[in-house]
């Protein structure tokens, strides 16, 4: 009788053994599961803060370009302002040196008649 009791004894405590483990297993893939999750959504949260950052820093370039290449438009227009301006004064002296020169020879014409 003795051996029956201890044998069901030891049967009982190899039953809650088991059946702790099992628990116990359950817990383990429980919180594994629960990490895998968490390290999903961290994941996840990461990539749409570097996304759109990212996206962030696309639109300053695209400013960036847009703001250098007014620039370039109204450097350009300065130039050629500039040119239009000095090709006019040149227009001016060229007309003046001529006016001049033509006068010079009329009045050396005129001396030499004389």
């Amino acid at each position: 009788m003795k051996r029956i009791a201890i044998l069901a004894t030891g049967l009982v405590a190899g039953l809650s053994l088991a059946a702790c483990s099992e628990r116990t297993q359950d817990a383990a893939a429980a919180t594994a599961n629960s990490a895998a999750v968490d390290a999903s959504a961290t994941t996840a949260n990461a990539t749409d803060d570097v996304d759109a950052a990212l996206d962030r820093a696309g639109a300053k370039l695209d400013n960036a370009a847009d703001d250098a290449g007014a620039a370039l438009d109204r450097a350009g227009d300065s130039i050629a302002n500039s040119a239009d301006r000095a090709g006019a004064a040149i227009d001016r002296g060229t007309d003046r040196a001529a006016d001049k020169t033509g006068a010079a020879l009329e009045n050396t014409g005129r001396a030499i008649r004389d």
